[in-house]
């Protein structure tokens, strides 16, 4: 009897060993699918590419903007807004240029109140919905934010208007990484962001620890262009950040050797809302000292 009993004790211990490796093998199975779901999606994660319809600047109550197409040097067709320097340069003068670049889950429609609301007096802005987002052609990487970037400096740069000498960035989110690049390139002579963050492969440590590090093949490095920077830099980050923690925007600032504004109580997406007209003016003051009195 004690023999029988032994066995049918080594028989469950097998069934429970069997079990448990059977466990183990489907939850690397899925470990690996999960991964590699992540290294082959993480553009689209980074950048989804909401669709909608592109407003008219006077459906926002602006009445002297303008819808623009700007076609991109790979062809890819952008559509935007273009708002003139309100009030106007005097005659045979020259006004100066912003770029805005907003985050990975907005649109010009999204955000068409708050450009209205922080539009900088006397200073000409372009916003393009990045390509796959809004109404503009094709699908995002990051290959093509750096294009967009571009075809948006090209742009306001060859306004008569606009004095190309003169131009500034503003980037949110995932915008900070177009504005920081062109800030990296071109002439820019200053740059604001709000809630960056440093670096994707930092974002993957943050949210996805499980990842295995050589999938991210994502650079998106915000903080060693914003090492380079010569000009100066204004940032705004919440205090209560989920997303991109404010130990990035210290990172960023120190990095950069620029100013930054901590909101209290303000997470990724309500900044605007927290800081309302202090920030507003904070912006419009940090621009009209770096970008100087009107040509």
């Amino acid at each position: 009897m004690a023999t029988g009993g032994g066995a049918r004790m080594r028989s469950r211990l097998n069934v429970s060993v069997a079990s448990v490796f059977r466990v183990f093998g489907a939850l690397g199975v899925l470990y690996v699918v999960v991964s590699l779901l992540a290294w082959k999606y993480q553009e689209r994660l980074a950048f989804p590419g909401p669709r909608n319809r592109l407003p008219s600047p006077a459906d926002f109550g602006i009445r002297d903007g303008e819808m623009i197409t700007v076609t991109t040097g790979d062809g890819v067709r952008l559509r935007g807004w273009y708002l003139p320097p309100s009030p106007a340069p005097a005659k045979g003068k020259r006004a100066p240029g912003l770029i805005w670049f907003y985050g990975n889950m907005e649109t010009i429609r999204a955000m068409g109140a708050v450009i209205r609301d922080f539009r900088p007096p006397g200073t000409g802005v372009v916003v393009l919905d990045y390509r796959g987002y809004g109404e503009s052609d094709g699908s995002e990487t990051e290959v093509g934010v750096y294009r967009d970037a571009e075809a948006a400096w090209a742009y306001l740069s060859a306004r008569p208007e606009i004095d190309s000498t003169r131009l500034a960035v503003y980037g949110r989110s995932v915008g900070s990484v177009p504005a920081l690049y062109l800030a990296e390139r071109r002439p820019v002579r200053a740059v604001v962001l709000d809630s960056p963050f440093t670096r994707a492969l930092d974002m993957a440590k943050e949210h996805y620890p499980w990842l295995p590090r050589f999938l991210v093949n994502l650079s998106l490095d915000n903080l060693t262009r914003a090492k380079s920077l010569r000009v100066p830099l204004l940032i705004f980050h919440g205090a209560d950040d989920r997303l991109a923690p404010l130990s990035m925007g210290v990172k960023m600032a120190t990095a950069g050797r620029g100013d930054l504004v901590v909101l209290a109580a303000a997470g990724h997406n309500d900044t605007y809302d927290v800081g309302g007209l202090a920030y507003r003016d904070r912006v419009r003051a940090f621009l009209a000292e770096a970008l100087g009195p009107r040509q």
